[in-house]
């Protein structure tokens, strides 16, 4: 973990000095509530139990923060650093014995449950189309995931992390209605045959000034994995609210 952080800002400082008087900057800090549309496990992905964080047991929304630092350095090229956290916990009693990870948790018991997936991405983009009213773009986006599944009872707790890379195409599409007002569609995401992942929003925004920029929207962030380490699919729903400052 702390590895990952000085690595985030070693890119960042990196950057920042490499960067030439006419680029633009732009810090896009989002926040909100976050709810857990479905959340599934099974760990191990072919031994463990089957069980829901959403259905079996109950998992509350909880606020979030998402910070995104970007850098135009051609009016076509731009790259950014994303840090967006994410925690929710559940808590209530199974129907069913449940084998996670190496602990078998007895039915009937109080049982708390802990999902964390921390995302630090890297992302790159080419604008394909630059008109007054209309932009849209298209990149890759190399994704590290801090994740972790945790459960706990009153006889003890048992938890799977799990630490990697994943690369992402990222698309960006930007509408202007009105003279300082419009619409943006954005987002990552990738499938595969060992799982997928997606984390798309939809935002209207508005200027105040050229530098600073409001928006309110929704993301949807949904994926998952399936191996015999492990198998986990969760969608959660965003509603959000940011402001971009340029500088």
């Amino acid at each position: 973990m702390r590895g990952i952080k000085y690595l985030v800002l070693t890119t960042l400082l990196t950057v920042a000095l490499a960067a030439p008087a006419a680029s633009q900057w732009s810090l896009d800090a989002e926040g909100g509530m976050v709810w857990s549309g479905y959340n599934n496990v099974r760990i191990p992905g072919d031994t463990g139990t089957k069980f829901s964080l959403t259905r079996d047991l109950n998992s509350d929304g909880a606020a979030f923060v998402r910070l995104r630092l970007s850098w135009q350095f051609h009016p076509r090229h731009a790259l950014s650093l994303l840090y967006a956290p994410l925690k929710l916990a559940a808590a209530g009693t199974l129907d069913r014995d449940v084998f996670f990870v190496d602990q078998v948790f007895p039915a009937g018991q109080a049982l708390r449950g802990t999902y964390v997936f921390n995302s630090y991405r890297l992302t790159y983009r080419y604008a394909l189309v630059r008109r007054p009213r209309f932009e849209a773009g298209i990149g890759l986006t190399i994704k590290v995931r801090d994740a972790l599944i945790r459960l706990e009872n009153q006889g003890g707790a048992a938890a799977k992390k799990d630490l990697g890379f994943v690369p992402l195409i990222n698309f960006r599409v930007l509408g202007r209605i009105g003279k300082s007002w419009g619409v943006l569609f954005e987002g990552d995401a990738l499938a595969a045959p060992q799982g997928r992942a997606e984390d798309v929003s939809l935002a209207a925004w508005v200027d105040l000034t050229k530098s600073l920029r409001l928006k309110a929207g929704y993301r949807i962030v949904e994926g998952g994995a399936s191996n015999d380490e492990v198998y986990t699919f969760a969608l959660f729903h965003y509603a959000v609210v940011g402001a971009v400052l340029t500088f």
